[in-house]
């Protein structure tokens, strides 16, 4: 060791941490801090494992927030010396800059929709009666720095009362406040400590919310894990909110939620202990006393309700119907061996909605959108010719509703907006952006490539017209892979910006999603983990084979589930890839458990208790575990937020010392730990332009481009 630094701290015990050898990456110095090692052994199944920085996970800590100063100083050392940084940010400003409107949707006398004039931090709710257009509701003023945003928004039957949820830093706890529509005057007390909840209101009387007890410790961190279900009336304190489900301490759900029929006559309960699967029940709020009726009681499949017809429920489910399928059963008897198949199951995934009297079911084929209109009586209706090859959303609104809206977007094409007449299955364009980016001059394509157990697995490729097939193109290929949640084409304004670098995106559809239903999703879940990776491995290979890029320009990105894959393909092939960019990853495969809302992933992941063979395959994957002395590992810049309680940021503190103690390579290894943030919904949009200034400086910089729109100064490798 050269020498040692002294972190400034706020407390009387310094703490000393030691610099390692300075990293000289294209002339800029990093001097990493050696994190302190303050061992904890555990002994899992027979097996020691040993953890050097758990003492990290401790937010509420001196000694962590010092570590967190001591590594932003580094990391924006090291950004701020990137020349072109300044001309990303400026560039992702100018492209954001233009004004973005949401589909209306009426309640009581007004049409609302949210709308962003351009670089506005939060978007603004809007409303319109008669013509005459005013701010209804402006998260830009709930703080100073923005970083309040709101979530939910939920109406009152008769539309004179609004009930929205706000987020504070990023957290996933909310408040709920509660405002008259026409004075909007805040009507009584805020409702406090709600998180991972929905507003469902009964009429005009009150509404619906989940959360869990108050935990002890930490707010951020400690571990949450028996949601309940609460009604609050109104004019009533918080105090006396009644909880209708999950108070049992025998029988505790993870993840519990309620909403209402259209017609406020049924209350629909779901509950689960993990990500996928849940029991379900419904209650007939129009009798009085009624008793809470089970449709399915165990987790053996994701079931709900979508709509109703008096007493006729209408289902969705993937029991026995892996792509899922609709059924109907009626209220009083909706047990499983009353379901009649009303929208059977096909080879393509099914997703429904429903609205003005019809039902609309968009399939995935091949991750690209096709919608098909029923009536109620199940009658196929038609199929709508949408804008172009991409994903399309909406479709849905009140039974009365004359017209509906939906979006319409892809990889290369700005979200717009169209007003639909279902009856006769046309559609006008309601609103298209006025951007600076011409969409005719990109492309992209979908290909197939075979996995390493011969599975084929799609991606798209976007990239600008006339792409030269030299191996030297900047690339960033992104992945998630899990939790059955599918990456279908969608426009991003800083992809935007990487491809008029000259830079490829590419998007593969991993196992672990939900691209191709059920068998799909659970092919990439705890014991079979490993196809998720081999997949993105595999995409990285094509990509090279086909001399899209090289192991020198290619990037791999992904966040939450989509950075532990960053993680673990990193570190099982360092020499893949030239940048890697995981972001607010689950990194620490044996612990993820015990924070927040962690064990609610088992399904996904297993756990390290569940199995001495759990165990094992996990630790054998673990990016914290899996970080080799002497190994040179790419370029890397984990991202985070201080506020991060979905994904506790001591995943990325602990990679990030790992990476810092062991790299044996020349390719700085950073943590950019974001402050006053959280996993990422509602982040100001100042903060997010100057994330992606930092995360596309650093990789261009790293590929060895020394200006924008330049050749690499480095050749390409043999």
């Amino acid at each position: 060791m050269k020498n040692k630094l002294l972190i400034p701290i706020l407390f009387a015990s310094a703490i000393f941490v030691s610099c390692k050898e300075e990293v000289k990456q294209r002339n800029i110095e990093v001097n990493y801090p050696e994190t302190i090692k303050k061992a904890i052994i555990d002994t899992i199944f027979d097996t020691k494992v040993v953890d050097n920085y758990r003492w990290l996970e401790d937010d509420r800590s001196k000694e962590t927030e010092a570590w967190v100063k001591a590594e932003n100083a580094v990391t924006f050392n090291y950004l701020n010396k990137i020349p072109y940084r300044e001309q990303l940010k400026s560039r992702l400003t100018a492209l954001w800059n233009y004004e973005k409107v949401g589909t209306p949707f009426k309640e009581g006398d007004y049409v609302y929709f949210y709308k962003n004039n351009g670089l506005q931090n939060q978007y603004v709710v809007y409303r319109k009666k008669d013509d005459k257009e005013e701010v209804f509701l402006d998260p830009n003023t709930f703080s100073e720095d923005a970083t309040t945003s709101l979530g939910s928004l939920s109406f009152s039957k008769d539309g004179k009362t609004v009930a929205y949820s706000i987020s504070e830093g990023g957290s996933d706890w909310r408040k709920i406040i509660i405002m008259d529509t026409d004075s909007k005057i805040i009507k009584e007390d805020t409702i406090v400590d709600v998180k991972f909840s929905g507003i469902s209101w009964y009429k005009n009387e009150g509404f619906y919310y989940s959360s869990y007890d108050k935990p002890k410790g930490s707010e951020l961190s400690a571990k949450t894990d028996q949601h309940k279900l609460y009604y609050h009336k109104l004019g009533t304190s918080q105090k006396n909110d009644v909880v209708i489900f999950g108070e049992k301490a025998s029988e505790k759900h993870r993840y519990v939620s309620g909403y209402l029929t259209e017609d406020h006559t049924y209350l629909i309960i779901s509950a689960s202990t993990s990500t996928s699967g849940n029991k379900l029940f419904i209650k007939d709020l129009s009798a009085e006393n009624s008793e809470l009726i089970t449709v399915i009681d165990n987790f053996d499949s994701d079931t709900s309700v979508i709509e109703n017809n008096q007493s006729k429920l209408y289902l969705v489910t993937n029991l026995n119907a892996a792509n899922k399928k609709v059924v109907t059963v009626d209220a009083k008897n909706p047990s499983q061996e009353h379901w009649k198949d009303f929208i059977p199951e096909t080879e393509n995934v099914l997703n429904l909605t429903s609205g003005a009297g019809y039902f609309f079911a968009e399939y995935m084929v091949d991750a690209v959108s096709k919608v098909i209109q029923y009536d109620f009586d199940g009658n196929l209706i038609r199929e709508i010719k949408l804008p172009g090859v991409g994903s399309a959303g909406g479709f849905s609104g009140k039974k009365e509703a004359a017209e509906l809206y939906f979006s319409f977007t892809n990889y290369n094409t700005p979200n717009s907006s169209y007003k639909f007449n279902p009856k006769e299955g046309t559609y006008t364009s309601y609103w298209k952006p006025s951007i600076d980016f011409n969409a005719d001059h990109y492309e992209s394509h979908q290909v197939f490539y075979t996995s390493k157990d011969g599975t084929k697995v799609p991606m798209i490729i976007t990239h600008k017209k006339g792409l030269e097939l030299n191996g030297k193109n900047p690339t960033i290929l992104y992945g998630y892979g899990g939790f059955n949640i599918s990456l279908t084409p969608s426009f991003s304004i800083a992809n935007a910006v990487w491809m008029e670098q000259g830079g490829i995106y590419a998007v593969p559809n991993l196992r672990g999603g939900g691209e191709y239903g059920k068998k799909w999703h659970d092919a990439g879940t705890q014991l079979k983990k490993q196809n998720v990776f081999d997949d993105f491995i595999a995409a990285a290979e094509y990509l090279i084979a086909e001399k899209y890029t090289s192991s020198e320009y290619l990037a791999i990105r992904g966040g939450s589930n989509g950075g532990l894959l960053v993680g673990a393909t990193m570190t099982q092939r360092p020499e893949l890839m030239k940048v890697a960019l995981p972001a607010v990853g689950v990194l620490d495969m044996l612990r993820y458990h015990k924070f927040t809302a962690g064990a609610g992933w088992a399904y996904d992941y297993g756990t390290a208790e569940q199995s001495k063979e759990m165990f094992n395959y996990l630790k054998g994957y673990s990016p914290v575990h899996n970080v080799k002395e002497g190994t040179s590992y790419p370029a890397t810049l984990v991202t985070t937020g201080d506020h991060d309680d979905r994904v506790v940021p001591a995943h990325s503190f602990k990679f990030a010392a790992e990476l810092q103690e062991k790299q044996a390579g020349e390719s700085p290894v950073l943590i950019r730990i974001e402050t006053n943030a959280g996993h990422g919904a509602g982040t100001p949009v100042t903060k997010t332009i100057e994330q992606y200034a930092d995360i596309f400086g650093f990789t261009l910089f790293n590929m060895g481009f020394d200006q924008l729109t330049n050749p690499p100064k480095n050749k390409i490798k043999s």
